[in-house]
């Protein structure tokens, strides 16, 4: 076992309203200067829609994330070695600025400065990137609450799947909020694709980051991610993606999306897992099984033998005690309720999601029977079979078991506690249905429901005194690593600098402290 920690972030989607305050916030933070006007690190995207960029999930046409082989190995879907220097300088597979939008500003100055007239003026909108006259034709969130209905919703690559069985018009359609971030992968792709190996998973907490003055501005790693959270400056030349907050976070302070999150939806904390176990764990053959087979990744704080294991990496005590004490584990292997976003992507992704139970329960409150009763609950989870087929293909591959079983246990909370808060006796058999006991209901809720600000965000700082330790570590070319897609040999470091995360998927081994070139 080789272990290591990661920070890891869980996002519950029935509290989304779709404020977009952590998209503000976040871009207030880190992209509001030239070059990223059109770049959100944190989005939050209505769903059914298209995305940010437009379709990002249609892989057969982006070619992000990674693909198995009949073999059992992986390789990029974007290619290998060769094809990537075959189109190094012209990339055929990258999101143009209309798949995002042409950022603008208005001419306020017509306002301010015109004469006094009989009409009034209008401020027209300028191209941020040209400075001339355009017409607003998309952005961001253009979709925003099913805006445009069936005529943009039916683009959506996920809804496609399940198009058959879904009714767009308004009054039968349904709708929740999906805020995305970069998922800190265990498996990055985009690390992978990088010819310049610029991108790095920090070893000491996992969070994925560009090396500034490394990075070459080639564009490879924008196709490999699948989603498509890794973005070019076209000022800097350089390619730009969500930090995870890390200056933030090395103080032990929650990140800017989570800490000004209207909803308190957002959960950070430390999770162990072994490092020697995601290659076989990306690789299994049937894209269902892939869930199971992350949450095996995420190892027990509380056994003996990973704390052991912990100890011999040399990972403080007081990090070890964070991790015993993270809600993240808890979500998603105590309680089973959290889902990964796309596992079938296969890199392994590191921001889960509580699927929303509110289109399940609005369904029953519409037919006049008791929303929070736990056989009405139950029968219209089993019987809405449009809503949980599309979170299937959001959160597990198409497979609908795992999603049936999150919304179940939610329900069963509900109904659980409303029975203690109306002073009732409560019915155990509620919790026995979905394989839990009354105190693990209990226990769920007041994560879920009532949580403090330290029990949401369970983050050590950082130890500086290791930092020099650290520093000794060099990250090699990360399409030349051992094991690489297709490559082969060891790294640009040599094969004793930077050995291969899991099965030589990326260069692992990184610097603590912040390189020359991060953004402060």
């Amino acid at each position: 076992m080789k272990l290591m920690a990661q920070m890891a972030m869980v996002m519950n989607l029935d509290k989304c309203i779709g404020c977009h305050t952590c998209s503000v916030t976040c871009k207030q933070t880190w992209t509001n200067r030239a070059g990223m006007e059109y770049v959100w690190f944190n989005n939050v995207e209505t769903r059914p829609g298209q995305g940010y960029p437009r379709t990002y999930e249609d892989q057969e046409k982006w070619k992000g994330g990674w693909v198995r082989k009949p073999n059992g190995r992986l390789s990029l879907r974007s290619g290998g070695r060769l094809k990537n220097l075959t189109t190094i300088f012209a990339n055929p597979t990258m999101p143009g600025i209309d798949d995002y939008y042409e950022p603008w500003t208005y001419d306020y100055q017509t306002l301010t400065n015109a004469p006094l007239q009989e009409h009034t003026p209008v401020a027209r909108p300028k191209s941020l990137i040209s400075g001339r006259d355009m017409a607003i034709q998309w952005s961001a969130n253009w979709d925003d609450n099913l805006a445009g209905g069936p005529e943009l919703a039916q683009n959506d690559p996920v809804l496609r799947k399940v198009s058959d069985k879904v009714k767009l018009e308004f009054e039968q359609s349904f709708m929740f909020y999906l805020p995305r971030i970069c998922e800190h992968c265990l498996n990055p792709s985009c690390a992978a694709a990088c010819p310049a190996g610029a991108i790095y998973k920090r070893s000491e907490d996992g969070i994925v980051l560009v090396d500034q003055d490394t990075c070459r501005g080639w564009r490879k790693c924008v196709t490999a991610c699948p989603y498509k959270k890794i973005y070019f400056n076209h000022r800097t030349g350089k390619a730009e993606k969500c930090t995870f907050c890390y200056p933030r976070i090395e103080v032990g302070m929650p990140t800017v999306c989570a800490e000004t999150c209207v909803g308190r939806l957002r959960y950070l904390g430390l999770v162990f897992y072994d490092m020697d176990a995601v290659l076989p764990a990306a690789s299994v053959e049937d894209d269902h099984d892939l869930l199971d087979a992350q949450r095996e990744l995420i190892l027990d704080p509380n056994d003996p033998e990973v704390v052991r294991a912990a100890e011999k990496e040399g990972i403080p005590r007081d990090w070890i005690e964070a991790a015993q004490r993270s809600p993240i584990y808890s979500l998603i292997n105590e309680y089973k309720v959290a889902l990964p976003l796309h596992p079938e992507y296969r890199t392994m992704p590191m921001v889960w999601y509580i699927p929303p139970l509110s289109p399940v329960v609005d369904a029953v409150s519409e037919t006049g029977q008791d929303a929070e009763s736990r056989d009405n609950l139950f029968a219209a989870i089993e019987s809405l079979r449009i809503p949980i087929e599309y979170l299937a293909e959001l959160f597990t591959a198409g497979d609908t078991g795992p999603v049936t079983d999150s919304l179940r246990r939610l329900a069963a909370m509900r109904s659980y506690m409303r029975d203690i808060n109306l002073g009732r006796d409560t019915d155990e058999r509620i919790p026995q249905a979905v394989g839990m006991d009354g105190e693990s209901v209990y226990d769920m809720y007041r994560l879920l429901a009532l949580a403090k600000y330290e029990d949401r965000y369970v983050i050590p700082p950082a130890h500086t005194e290791q930092a020099h330790s650290l520093e000794a570590f060099a990250t090699g070319c990360s399409l030349d690593t051992e094991g690489g897609p297709g490559m082969g040999g060891p790294g640009a470091g040599g094969p004793d600098k930077g050995g291969p995360l899991t099965g030589g998927k990326v260069a692992l081994p990184m610097p603590s402290v912040r390189r020359s070139g991060e953004h402060t």
